[in-house]
């Protein structure tokens, strides 16, 4: 899996970058079909001076993308992260559902075939 960040409107400490990319990588024992994930920190200058976590990911055939605020860096990372494991979650089931499907037809047309 490829990991491109990005920090908008400040620099970024080493530890919050590490921590963002470590916790992007956790992602990959979900699901091994990750190709890239784009890493978004941005930090907005308001009375509550809020941190923002983008991510995408890119999987094969879709796009997942997940964004938080918090007062935290590291608290806006994590919770992106655990959005995104929820989102891999639901992607696996509708590719299982689908590959369920298509073994159904294959089998049936099987059956049929032989029944001849």
């Amino acid at each position: 899996m490829h990991i491109h960040f990005t920090a908008r409107r400040f620099k970024a400490h080493e530890t919050v970058r590490d921590h963002a990319i470590d916790s992007v990588k956790r992602l990959d024992k979900f699901y091994d079909g990750i190709v890239r994930a784009d890493i978004i920190l941005s930090y907005e200058r308001t009375l509550n001076s809020l941190k923002t976590a983008e991510i995408n990911l890119h999987v094969h055939g879709t796009v997942l993308f997940a964004k938080e605020k918090s007062e935290d860096f590291h608290k806006s990372i994590d919770l992106a992260v655990d959005k995104l494991e929820r989102q891999l979650d639901k992607y696996k089931m509708k590719l299982r559902k689908k590959d369920k499907k298509q073994l159904r037809r294959v089998k049936e047309t099987i059956t049929e075939s032989e029944g001849e």
